[in-house]
């Protein structure tokens, strides 16, 4: 748990997810990606300790994957980002976190 949090708290947007899960986290990077920022990916398939990395998730209060970080803090899903996203709330969240710098909201 204590690698997860240091990982994710470490730059301004992060995500975990994995390769098998191609749909909803690259909708979700895409997403962020869109505003301009460089989310910092994290494929828990890929890692010598990524199982222990998913199982710790939960724990944390992100039951599914992806799981993002904005700003330090576990925002958590793909339901909790296109929440944001619905409400017009990214934008201020990725400004508030320094992964972007402005966005003009039309």
């Amino acid at each position: 748990m204590d690698s997860v949090m240091a990982l994710g708290t470490a730059k301004p947007v992060v995500i975990f997810t994995k390769n098998s899960l191609c749909c909803m986290s690259h909708s979700i990077k895409t997403l962020i990606s869109s505003y301009g920022a460089c989310p910092t990916v994290y494929e828990l398939d890929e890692m010598p300790n990524g199982e222990q990395m998913a199982k710790a998730l939960p724990i944390l209060g992100c039951p599914n994957l992806p799981a993002v970080f904005i700003g330090k803090k576990l925002v958590g899903g793909a339901r909790e980002i296109m929440s944001l996203q619905v409400r017009g709330e990214l934008s201020d969240l990725l400004i508030e976190a320094k992964a972007i710098f402005f966005w003009n909201k039309k």
